[in-house]
């Protein structure tokens, strides 16, 4: 439909073998897409490595992990953890004895915040200072993953950083309208952008989504020099977020989540790709489906697309474990409700007239607006109450499957690499995890 450049087919290739090194760039938290990638390098015996964010305490000061911690979050990994703290994004940075962009954000109120004004010298004064402290924690931290590289080694950079929103309790307020706010309670996603505490927010998103990627593939410029060098390869993945390709009405038409906020920073992101893949390196952002995880369940709504895989499945050459699946899924529903109901459901959402509207790629990531948002959450609330238990649902055990096949797709994708933006759409996921259940 938009001659995405996707991923068509199921790669195969094994680069990856015991002696490589995995390096996690990102702590890893709770849900989220990076177990997936991690089963995938455990499964193929390389050695794991990760990073932390480090913790605030009560003064705002960042540290790296205290022993009870750094055991605990090794444990999660199943590798070991460069102990220094990696905290992306700037609104907890300032010059010394300056207000950092959360403590300039501390007066704004819900009668306000559309008309308050930031100091942009100091904002950008705290960039400056976060970034600096960033690349510099990198730098260092590179400097340690160095002695943990053989010589001769593949690597695999995984990065997984993302978000960036400031902790101001106005946003709170704020975010419950934009993304959860139906009738009255309905805000528009652009007011937000247009005015300072947006743009701020935005800046934010760039630093921790997209500029950290950049500052990955710079900052282990000498260790990539080195390996390939002693003959082994480097390669980098990024996950990215620009819409999936889902069946509507029999067919694989682009749709999106909108507002999708954090779109602009993905787009940085892919860039970045691009500029690294220019200069031969070989780096990749893989924009996956739709799941739910801890951050996106702030998006009400965003889920509705993982349905349509379960028609996927049975279009890809969907057999048996397949049709377990659906038996899965109708399970999870009140008795009296049937999931071909539910399907038809979110099949009359996608082609509504309401819904059409926000096919439109070009024009990504569109502001939400009253109908739109009304239909989207009132369409996620609806499903949700279709279900035996609202905390064991259909999306639920979809984004399960959807984390498996980004694994192993991404895994061997950067093995047999296409290019530095592929679009994982819900065909070669279905194909996939047909064939790996099969």
């Amino acid at each position: 439909m938009n001659n995405l450049p996707s991923l068509n087919h199921i790669p195969q290739v094994n680069l990856f073998r015991p002696g490589d090194v995995f390096v996690l760039f990102g702590e890893l938290f709770g849900r989220g897409y990076a177990t997936g990638l991690i089963h995938e390098a455990r499964q193929a015996g390389m050695t794991i490595v990760g990073i932390t964010v480090g913790r605030r305490e009560k003064d705002n000061t960042l540290r790296a992990l205290n022993e009870e911690e750094l055991a605990a979050a090794e444990t999660n990994l199943g590798g070991k953890i460069i102990n220094l703290p990696l905290m992306a994004g700037f609104d907890m940075d300032a010059p010394a004895g300056e207000p950092t962009p959360t403590e300039l954000l501390g007066s704004m109120t819900l009668s306000n915040w559309t008309e308050s004004k930031l100091d942009w010298a100091q904002v950008e004064r705290c960039r400056t200072v976060g970034t600096q402290r960033f690349r510099d924690t990198v730098a260092a931290a590179m400097a340690q993953l160095d002695a943990l590289i053989p010589d001769g080694s593949n690597v695999l950079f995984a990065h997984t950083m993302a978000g960036g929103i400031p902790k101001a309790k106005v946003f709170l307020a704020i975010a419950n309208r934009v993304y959860k706010g139906r009738g009255d309670r309905h805000m528009s996603s652009q007011t937000l952008l247009d005015s300072d505490l947006g743009k701020l927010i935005l800046q934010n998103f760039d630093e921790v989504s997209a500029n950290t990627f950049g500052h990955l593939i710079e900052g282990s410029g000498a260790i990539r020099a080195r390996v390939e060098a002693s003959g082994g390869q480097v390669r980098y993945s990024a996950y990215g977020y620009h819409g999936t390709e889902i069946l509507v009405n029999g067919e694989y038409v682009w749709q999106t989540y909108t507002n999708y906020t954090q779109g602009y920073a993905k787009m940085r992101l892919e860039q970045i790709a691009r500029d690294a893949w220019a200069k031969g390196i070989k780096a990749t952002v893989f924009n996956c489906p739709e799941i739910r995880t801890n951050s996106s369940d702030v998006f009400a709504g965003v889920e509705l697309p993982l349905f349509a895989l379960l028609n996927a499945l049975k279009k890809e050459s969907g057999g048996a474990w397949a049709d377990s699946q659906w038996q899965a899924c109708q399970a999870l529903l009140n008795d009296g409700v049937s999931l071909e109901g539910t399907l038809q459901v979110i099949e009359n959402f996608h082609q509504s007239d309401t819904m059409r509207v926000f096919r439109n790629f070009e024009a990504w990531p569109m502001p939400n607006a009253a109908d739109q948002a009304d239909m989207t959450i009132g369409t996620s609330d609806d499903i949700v109450r279709q279900h035996k238990d609202s905390k064991a649902l259909i999306t639920d055990l979809l984004s399960t499957l959807v984390v498996e096949s980004t694994g192993h797709l991404m895994f061997h994708g950067v093995a047999e690499p296409q290019g530095p933006v592929l679009w994982l759409n819900h065909d070669v996921i279905a194909r996939q995890l047909n064939q790996a259940h099969a």
